[in-house]
């Protein structure tokens, strides 16, 4: 009678779905990138939008960024991914790249601000560019944080 060998442990970790991607970095990243991105929108839109070419970059980075988030979120949550390892590349790609189309709309965001300073408008535009402007570079970190955990697990 031969022995039977025991199935080799998987030393692969598996990628969380339903409320374990609120648990797991850098899944945990992902809503407080669609909050953060949804502020830069909110306040970009609340301006006077003063250099729309600028501008209009930052709101199309924002509200794509967000949607397509929000998209990978629900994949999570649903487990759409079935523990392909394919959706740790696609995650990684899709961080890494949004993190670099972020980091473009924060400095055209900031050099909004800059211009917003010394407009005649309202005090009230400079003060929601800047916050503007906070928020995007806290979303290219966030963006970034997402991009690099993916190799540390």
């Amino acid at each position: 009678m031969a022995s039977a060998c025991p199935p080799e442990a998987s030393t692969q970790p598996t990628l969380p779905s339903g409320p374990a991607v609120f648990k797991t970095v850098p899944y945990a990243f992902i809503l407080p990138e669609i909050f953060c991105g949804t502020w830069v929108w909110i306040l970009v839109a609340a301006t006077s939008v003063s250099a729309p070419l600028l501008q209009g970059w930052v709101m199309y980075v924002s509200l794509s960024s967000c949607l397509i988030s929000l998209l990978l979120l629900l994949s999570y949550i649903f487990g759409f991914h079935r523990n392909s390892e394919n959706w740790k590349v696609l995650d990684s790609l899709y961080h890494g790249t949004t993190a670099i189309l972020y980091m473009s709309a924060a400095v055209l965001q900031a050099n909004a601000t800059i211009n917003s300073e010394f407009s005649s408008n309202s005090p009230l535009y400079y003060q929601l560019n800047s916050a503007a402007s906070f928020f995007a570079f806290i979303t290219t970190f966030l963006y970034i944080l997402h991009a690099f955990s993916i190799y540390y697990q």
